[in-house]
């Protein structure tokens, strides 16, 4: 497997070649692309986005809780609370996953 490390060995190869040729342009053009997808795999989907934000609207408590908050971090707690359940009251945790299934 190539890795990054090997890429950047052999861009500096070919950046170190005294007359290079088309070949050896072809070959950099090519280091480069195949680097820069590599590195593109890393990077976070939001990385310069905003984190996405609620828009649920309810009158209810819980609806003006979430109200512009950070949906992963409302999903986290929710997820916490659906572990809960899931142990304490099985039929309803079975419910509510029964209901997610049909969105």
């Amino acid at each position: 497997m190539i890795t990054e490390q090997d890429l950047k060995q052999a861009i500096a190869e070919c950046q170190g070649v005294r007359d290079p040729n088309a070949n050896t342009c072809i070959k950099l053009a090519a280091y480069y692309i195949i680097l820069e997808h590599m590195q593109a795999e890393k990077k976070p989907i939001y990385s310069y986005a905003p984190p996405p934000q609620a828009d649920y609207i309810s009158d209810s408590e819980f609806g003006m809780k979430i109200q512009g908050k950070d949906t992963n971090a409302v999903l986290a707690v929710m997820d916490e609370l659906m572990s809960t359940i899931s142990i304490l009251n099985s039929s309803l945790y079975n419910g509510v996953m029964r209901k997610l299934s049909e969105i």
